[in-house]
């Protein structure tokens, strides 16, 4: 049976903003005194609620002026980890880079070294905790990557963490394969780590039914694009979405994003007009970690020029236990706004439908028929006082497939 959600004081739909390119604020496609009609896990209908009551007896009253908004979408995480990395960021703020410390045996590799040691529950544990923080911020979708395992054994413990998980919260996972995160101190050479995992991982992932997305952390101190592309045609050859972390210090990885159809190039904080150009022309999404950027100290990902050029950005947390530990992705999305120079629908717009694009789902991020009823509302009369604040509104209403979550 259907239900009618509201009156909402403004419901922000974005029902024809592009998927593509720069946007101005009236491309959000906002609805006064609005509601939502849904059935069966899905927006039936968005308009006018006075006009919407005549289509159904149930109605899930809203009182109080509200902001309705599509719910959130992370389409860049690394949720599932052992330990903590807290030592790496006060090197970080000594002045230590975040490649020294990764030579020096720390980064990645003491993530590594902890989560090999976690048992599943413990790492199952620390990523419900994660996810359902997120969730409570309004953030419905979540992409959550391997890549602290580096081995067959553990980085299928992960991705089984991943899934076993997925039964016990509300938000959707949705897994992504980086055991090519970098290459572990049990293999001397590169080429041989990423052939050993597309002949004993990948084909255990698709029989398992683990993960469909494959991705890999372009950069001459993790793997080379000489030797990355083939390890990602041969994952796109058995079937696998592909992602690249490209462009974070050195360029190359957003080239072989774009050569290959990429779902999205996630960093681009050293990408110049050339490869702005590049992701600009082709249909891979640029995701930016804003993040990462703080977390290490760097410059943003160049968004405004990214739009300008005509590219579909994604704003994404990069939650991770060394770079960007903060994982709130609504503040760090007002903060690269604001240095960016970047419009309100352009930032909403990069967590909502275009963050559902990198991932390949067309289901969500628009307030739109036969789109999930996945919703976020915030308390307040004015959608602009959102990223105003800075990430301190929260909402206090979350919808997950037409929903109310409880403990929110």
């Amino acid at each position: 049976m259907s239900k009618l959600i509201g009156p909402f004081k403004e419901v922000l739909t974005f029902t024809k903003t592009p998927q593509k390119g720069a946007l101005e604020d009236d491309k959000i496609g906002i609805i006064q005194n609005g509601g939502v009609l849904v059935d069966n896990e899905k927006i039936l209908e968005v308009g006018d609620f006075d006009q919407l009551k005549s289509k159904t007896s149930e109605v899930e009253e809203i009182n109080g002026d509200h902001i309705l908004l599509p719910g959130f979408v992370d389409c860049h995480t690394h949720l599932v980890w052992g330990g903590t990395r807290a030592r790496d960021y006060t090197l970080r703020m000594s002045g230590e880079s975040y490649e020294k410390i990764l030579e020096q045996g720390g980064g990645i590799f003491d993530s590594v070294e902890k989560t090999r040691k976690a048992t599943p529950e413990e790492l199952k544990s620390g990523l419900i905790k994660r996810a359902n923080r997120h969730l409570h911020d309004g953030v419905t979708t979540i992409e959550v990557k391997s890549g602290y395992g580096l081995d067959v054994e553990n980085e299928l413990k992960v991705l089984e963490v991943v899934k076993s998980a997925m039964a016990e919260i509300e938000a959707d996972l949705i897994p992504t394969c980086l055991a090519a995160h970098v290459c572990p101190k049990e293999f001397k050479d590169k080429k041989d780590f990423l052939i050993y995992l597309e002949k004993e991982l990948l084909p255990q992932l698709l029989v398992k039914g683990l993960a469909s997305r494959i991705d890999i952390f372009v950069e001459p101190s993790a793997f080379p694009v000489e030797i990355a592309r083939d390890y990602m045609s041969a994952a796109k050859n058995l079937g696998f979405d592909l992602t690249i972390h490209a462009d974070q210090f050195h360029t190359g990885g957003s080239q072989m994003a774009v050569d290959l159809g990429a779902r999205s190039a996630d960093h681009l904080e050293a990408s110049s007009q050339k490869e702005i150009e590049l992701l600009a022309k082709s249909d891979t999404v640029a995701v930016a970690l804003p993040g990462a950027s703080l977390g290490l100290g760097m410059n943003f990902t160049p968004t405004r020029k990214l739009l300008d050029a005509g590219a579909s950005v994604a704003i994404s947390t990069d939650w991770n236990p060394g770079s960007a530990p903060m994982g709130d992705l609504l503040v760090q999305a007002a903060i690269l706004g604001i240095y960016e120079k970047m419009s309100s629908a352009e930032i909403f717009a990069g967590m909502t439908f275009r963050a559902a694009h990198a991932l390949g789902l067309g289901d969500r991020g628009r307030i739109a028929p036969e789109m999930k009823a996945d919703l976020v509302a915030f308390p307040f009369d004015d959608y602009r006082e959102i990223l105003y604040n800075q990430g301190k509104l929260k909402p206090d209403m979350v919808w997950k497939n037409g929903n109310r979550i409880k403990h929110v």
